[in-house]
């Protein structure tokens, strides 16, 4: 059996000057192309104020994967569609075998109520196209976000997503031919542990797969009072079935410098680094951090 373990932790800075330089930052998304990292983040004005944006996303490069040097504009911006008139969030990049770029992120309406999956796509990362609404909860019910694609042996995809249910966040799964979709709603891939540390909430994270392996996520998981951490579970390489879950949380906050700060860890993103899984994650939704992650074999 396989297992996981934290190794190194860094702190992932973004370049001065920027469209979001002075935002809270969060749900770092990080991608490899050739010898540069790509990022979109999201970036949230601080303080907030009543009429500002929930979010906005930009976009950036490093050559260490560290610092990242912004550019400047941003990738997505609110509107003009009702869906996400309140805020743009949480964005999940896939680039295809054709070099287009597939960006699912979360919309949030005007009255900052209900949140739902949208997909922006193109060739270029500054010329995206918001082309689908991906999906929606029913009117009066809760966010859907937080977008993780997984391909299965198969060669079909599965999309995980966060939504929300009787006070708690889950994580639903949909099944689809291609990474565009269409998607067709799955029984939920996992749940809550009554006597552990993701005892109320889950969210989705990113997922890491290897050849010969069984796929797994660093997902987010939390306490009744929402102090999140980031824990890991394996599936079998058709996501019928879950292969190995940690018993401990992977990724813990560190104590916080203020009192009022948010609990919180939370994952976005995994790259390879060498031999081991650089995962990207935000710390008290306003900060960015990555953790190089070695495997164990038991």
């Amino acid at each position: 059996m396989i297992t996981y373990a934290v190794e190194q932790l860094d702190t992932v800075a973004i370049s001065t000057g920027s469209v979001i330089d002075g935002m809270d930052l969060m749900s770092p998304f990080v991608w490899k192309e050739g010898n540069l990292h790509r990022i979109m983040v999201r970036g949230v004005p601080y303080p907030l104020g009543p009429h500002d944006p929930t979010g906005v996303i930009a976009r950036g490069e490093s050559r260490d994967g560290l610092t990242f040097t912004m550019d400047p504009g941003l990738a997505i911006v609110p509107g003009p569609g009702a869906e996400d008139l309140g805020g743009c969030e949480d964005p999940t990049v896939l680039v295809t075998p054709n070099n287009e770029y597939l960006v699912y992120y979360t919309g949030v309406d005007a009255a900052r109520s209900q949140g739902c999956m949208i997909l922006a796509a193109g060739l270029d990362l500054t010329a995206l196209t918001k082309q689908d609404l991906v999906l929606k909860a029913p009117p009066g019910e809760g966010n859907i976000k937080e977008a993780t694609l997984a391909q299965t042996d198969a060669g079909d995809w599965r999309l995980f997503y966060e939504y929300a249910a009787q006070g708690a966040s889950r994580i639903g799964m949909a099944s689809g031919p291609t990474a565009k979709g269409p998607w067709t709603v799955q029984p939920d891939p996992f749940g809550i542990r009554d006597d552990s540390w993701d005892n109320w909430h889950l969210s989705t994270g990113p997922m890491w797969q290897m050849p010969g392996e069984d796929p797994v996520m660093f997902y987010n998981g939390a306490t009744h009072d929402a102090r999140w951490r980031i824990g890991w579970i394996s599936f079998s390489p058709d996501f019928a079935r879950v292969t190995g879950r940690g018993i401990e949380p992977l990724l813990l906050p560190p104590p916080a410098v203020s009192r009022d700060a948010t609990d919180i860890a939370f994952a976005a993103s995994t790259v390879a680094h060498g031999d081991q899984i650089a995962l990207y994650y935000s710390l008290e939704d306003r900060m960015l951090r990555r953790a190089l992650i070695a495997r164990y074999q038991r």
